[in-house]
């Protein structure tokens, strides 16, 4: 506060200096989900390697004749050769391959009825490079006014044509940080005390955003990581900025100036978000432990997001709201301050009825609560993970269209064939990949497999093999285990060659299949640094067990809203989100860290006050009242701004993004309004004085890491070592 210009400026600089340097450098982002060592990885490595220049991204133009009219009429041939001739010529386009040139290959891309023909369109470089304008170009030849003349319906497939689909503007953000400016106003009274947070947390963010963009030329960065770090940042950016200013607004009501209020605030409640702040890291970073470069790079740009935000909400905040001064409080505020003086915080209203029914009712709140939880997390058994493609875009997009064309005139399977790439050495290998062919064609689940392509060398085969079924589809997914353990062996049995089985469905088989295997460390992992966390700051060894579990429960809640929303389908086309598909399989891996991060934040607020009233009096009803009375209004405000931008992100138009927002917002609804008002609160009450209780050995042997404020911490001689103790007299005061 006393250099607080100098604090703004380095902000603003960072901001700066990190946008500029973002905007010269370009993106870099990466959506390479290949494990090494698996079988879809080893097909991929050998298609790179017997097949130079495969390597840019195919997409289709998919076209479909009105009633009565074939693709092969020549007034429909003359119109989409023309159209293709001219995406061909192209910038960045490599090739262009039709259904009406000369041979049985082309011949094959006219359905059976005649009235469905697509053409393949391979850009000279992968999805993730191609400049969005070169994918419009594409989209504005094909479906140009003249070509669609008559009645024929021409739509794109592919990922880069879904680049044009993507939103421009950031409108969820906007929409998420106007609905949290109100909430914040309607909170405080007071506009300049409601913009602190969102100016906050929009410097903090912007400058990650900006710094996960240089993190992805420097290690592998998906590219939905930005968005996912703008989706927490702004969350915990803004909430962590309204409970420091909602202390800083408490000091000045009791009299204290604006420095004294300020620096109060950051030494009791900054002291609780450096804390959750780091919870949230430690919860994110746990993906280091799987060892995917895929989720290195989400976890720690998300973690930077939230480092920034914390750093922002005890620097640049208080530096904030020295400008601000008494201007923090509303005017009625104001006025009443100077006419009657400081007054007494003591929680009235609702908060402390609500504290109070919760304290006369904890037995039946507590199994009400458990019953809700329990209800909306029994879908998250059938969790099915895969691929979710094009068909679960929304059914207005361009690309649906296509899958949908596709799927309607050559069968489900066209839109996610599998690759077989075999390597071969010699004669007899030759033998066994004709061997391969004809038993892929005769496999059930196989709509159709083509001949057997060989490199320039002879060393490496590839076969394309056309499911009966859909990408996503279990069926497909059984498919690839039986190609995989039957049919390949079989026809490798005598000869050298060696085949892997690829492809989008078998590279997501795979990735889940490695991410499952490895969930159950993971999450052992990030739950006992947790509970490490927790034990050091509450000295207790029922209150890191009771978060432990609320916030498992909350992530199974939340993971049964997506089941039921996405992969069942319920209201997904109202919501703009799509048809009904698997959940993709890096999706309960950050979801289980970004989760575990959030609920620990409520829980250290809201303990962290019970904490200090029960050092003061020993009284376990009362400290449980007394915290949840005093805490319970900030955590809902905090909670109802958090709801309000994670589902803003549902307007993303990105199904994985609606995806984090959906989940987020129903995890911090359920914690907020469920867990930490009611089931917590209850829990304690019925355990009392049980609640503190650590066994002297393990209480002098931990280290002294304190989250109340610092005048609390010597103030009691502890009476928690008592499971009985409840009703204990209040300890001697001591400073």
């Amino acid at each position: 506060m006393r250099h607080r210009l100098v604090t703004l400026l380095i902000w603003l600089l960072a901001l700066g200096a990190t946008a500029s340097a973002a905007t010269a450098a370009g993106t870099a982002f990466s959506n390479d989900y290949e494990v090494p060592g698996t079988e879809s990885s080893k097909a991929h490595d050998l298609l790179r390697d017997g097949f130079h220049g495969q390597g840019g991204d195919t997409d289709t133009v998919v076209w479909r004749t009105p009633d009565h009219q074939s693709a092969r009429t020549p007034d429909v041939e003359r119109r989409m050769t023309r159209a293709l001739d001219e995406i061909a010529a192209l910038p960045g386009i490599g090739s262009v391959s039709g259904p009406y040139g000369p041979g049985p290959e082309n011949a094959a891309r006219i359905s059976p009825d005649g009235r469905t023909a697509y053409a393949v369109v391979t850009f000279d470089r992968q999805a993730d490079a191609v400049p969005k304008a070169q994918a419009r170009a594409v989209v504005e030849a094909a479906r140009n006014p003249a070509t669609q003349a008559d009645g024929l319906q021409v739509e794109l497939g592919g990922r880069a044509v879904g680049l044009t689909e993507a939103p421009s503007a950031h409108l969820a953000e906007v929409i998420g940080v106007a609905i949290a400016a109100l909430v914040l106003f309607l909170a405080f009274g007071s506009l300049a005390a409601s913009l602190l947070p969102i100016a906050t947390a929009l410097v903090s963010v912007g400058s990650a955003y900006f710094g996960i963009t240089l993190l992805g030329h420097a290690m592998p960065v998906a590219d939905f990581a930005p968005m996912l770090g703008t989706l927490v940042g702004l969350g915990v950016g803004i909430d962590y900025a309204l409970f420091i200013v909602t202390r800083h607004r408490k000091g000045l009501s009791r009299g204290l100036t604006v420095e004294e209020a300020a620096q109060s605030a950051v030494a009791t409640t900054g002291r609780a978000v450096v804390f959750a702040g780091a919870t949230v890291c430690i919860a994110l970073l746990g993906m280091l432990v799987l060892r995917l470069k895929f989720l290195d790079g989400v976890a720690i740009a998300a973690s930077l997001t939230v480092v920034l935000t914390v750093a922002a909400s005890v620097t640049l905040l208080p530096a904030l709201l020295s400008y601000i001064g008494t201007r923090a409080l509303s005017r009625r505020e104001r006025r009443r301050l100077a006419a009657e003086g400081p007054q007494p915080d003591a929680p009235t209203g609702f908060a402390a009825r609500w504290s109070a029914f919760v304290e006369r009712h904890p037995k039946l709140l507590g199994m009400l609560a458990t019953v809700v939880m329990v209800v909306l997390a029994l879908p998250t058994l059938s969790l099915h993970l895969g691929t979710s493609d094009q068909g679960n875009n929304p059914a207005s997009s361009t690309t649906r269209k296509a899958y949908d064309l596709l799927a309607d005139g050559f069968g489900p399977g066209m839109n996610g064939p599998l690759t077989v790439v075999a390597r071969l050495d010699g004669a007899g290998d030759r033998l066994a990949v004709d061997r391969l062919a004809g038993a892929l064609r005769s496999t059930e689940g196989v709509a159709s497999a083509g001949p057997a392509l060989l490199s320039r060398s002879g060393d490496t085969a590839v076969l394309t093999v056309v499911p009966d079924s859909a990408p996503q589809s279990r069926a497909t997914s059984e498919l690839v285990d039986t190609l995989r353990q039957e049919v390949i062996p079989r026809a490798e049995d005598g000869s050298s060659m060696r085949a892997h089985v690829g492809g989008v469905t078998a590279g997501y088989d795979d990735f889940a299949e490695v991410i499952i295997g490895k969930l159950p460390l993971f999450v052992g992992v990030v739950v006992a640094l947790g509970c490490v966390l927790l034990l050091l700051a509450f000295r207790s060894i029922g209150i890191p067990l009771k978060a432990a579990a609320m916030n498992v429960a909350a992530v199974a809640s939340s993971f049964g809203v997506v089941v039921a929303i996405f992969q069942w389908g319920w209201g997904s086309e109202l919501l703009g989100l799509g048809s009904a598909g698997p959940i993709e399989p890096f999706l309960p891996v950050i979801m289980v860290s970004v989760l575990f991060g959030l609920s620990m934040d409520y829980q250290v607020f809201l303990v962290s006050r019970m904490y200090e009233e029960w050092l003061e009096t020993g009284d376990n009803r009362r400290a449980v009242r007394v915290g949840l009375a005093e805490t319970s209004r900030v955590i809902n405000s905090a909670a109802v701004i958090m709801i309000s931008v994670f589902l803003a992100f549902v307007l993303s138009g990105d199904r994985l993004i609606a995806m984090f927002g959906i989940a987020l917002a129903v995890a911090v609804a359920l914690d907020a309004f469920v867990l930490r008002t009611l089931l917590v609160p209850a829990l304690m009450h019925m355990l009392g004085g049980a609640n503190w209780w650590i066994p002297g050995w393990l209480d002098r042997r931990l280290p002294r890491i304190s989250i109340e404020p610092p005048e609390c911490r010597t103030r009691a001689t502890l009476p928690a070592q008592r499971p009985d103790a409840d009703h204990a007299e209040p300890a001697p005061l001591s400073r």
